[in-house]
């Protein structure tokens, strides 16, 4: 196989974790969503940490942390924003939302849209804009029908998707980043275990199994991160970004046909639309690049 073929399959295969992951937290449901993020940061570093050390990175980690002034102010509010949408990705599997966390890696895609037209002042075909407004429909049927706004979905979808745009002001590589912002969400996440552990509510050392999944958060945090930088290196910008369609709807069927989270009439009728607003945007994008290449 070529290049190309081998990015194909590690985005895939990061996809294909990341959609499965809802079981994985699933089974965590006992451990606090606050001590299960404090965990997955502290794992995650660990084990960044050494991946670091084996490429031979680790003084870029150290210029983008104590070096950098324009660096490191953007992975500050990087960590801030990949802690809230871990945690509330969290949150809802934990409280029987997965259809909801799924609705927002949906929706994510067409939110980065938005901050492009506010931030970058990129300009969007008519088939986009159609997109973004069908999304927006989407969206307000939700509220209106469950007489609530899907403030799980839009909260994923606007941290995540804020966190992708800072990500492109960054010059460093994505594991230097991540193993930055985790870094500085270390004084944190101790605090939180020293308080549970103070508490005797700790879930870590309670049983073999429960302290072996929380560990595994850092391999499943990294892991697929790994993967889909090898992967966005050697396929198209477009591509990845469909294929990334595979991790909100491997989500969606875990919460549907796994978990038997009920969808209600306007779940059907929004969900529908997005898929949509995502077809016609992905085709205009495809469309575009294509053209580009000409």
């Amino acid at each position: 196989m070529n290049q190309f073929s081998y990015g194909i399959l590690a985005i895939i295969a990061a996809c294909i974790i990341w959609g499965f992951v809802p079981i994985y937290y699933k089974l965590l449901a006992h451990v606090p969503p606050f001590e299960l993020l404090a965990h997955r940061t502290i794992w995650s570093f660990l084990f960044f940490f050494f991946i670091l050390i084996y490429n031979r990175k680790l003084s870029e980690l150290w210029t983008s942390l104590f070096v950098s002034k324009e660096d490191r102010a953007v992975i500050m509010i990087s960590a801030v924003l990949i802690a809230i949408n871990w945690f509330f990705f969290i949150f809802a599997i934990q409280t029987n939302n997965a259809t909801e966390a799924s609705l927002g890696y949906f929706i994510m895609p067409l939110v980065t849209v938005v901050w492009g037209l506010i931030i970058f002042k990129e300009k969007l075909s008519h088939i986009q804009w159609i997109a973004v407004l069908l999304a927006l429909i989407a969206v307000l049927i939700l509220t209106i029908g469950l007489t609530s706004a899907p403030w799980i979905a839009l909260t994923l979808a606007v941290s995540f998707s804020f966190y992708a745009v800072l990500k492109k002001r960054l010059k460093i590589s994505p594991m230097v980043s991540v193993t930055a912002e985790v870094f500085i969400l270390i004084p944190a996440a101790l605090l939180l275990i020293l308080y549970f552990h103070q508490g005797q509510a700790s879930s870590f050392g309670t049983d073999l199994l429960t302290s072996f999944l929380l560990i595994l958060s850092g391999p499943l945090t990294a892991a697929p991160l790994i993967l889909f930088s090898y992967g966005a290196l050697r396929v198209p910008l477009s591509t990845a970004g469909i294929l990334q369609y595979i991790n909100p709807s491997l989500q969606f069927f875990c919460a549907a046909v796994i978990f038997l989270e009920p969808l209600t009439i306007w779940h059907m009728l929004s969900f529908p639309m997005i898929w949509t607003a995502l077809a016609l945007y992905s085709w205009a994008g495809v469309k575009n690049f294509s053209k580009t290449r000409l």
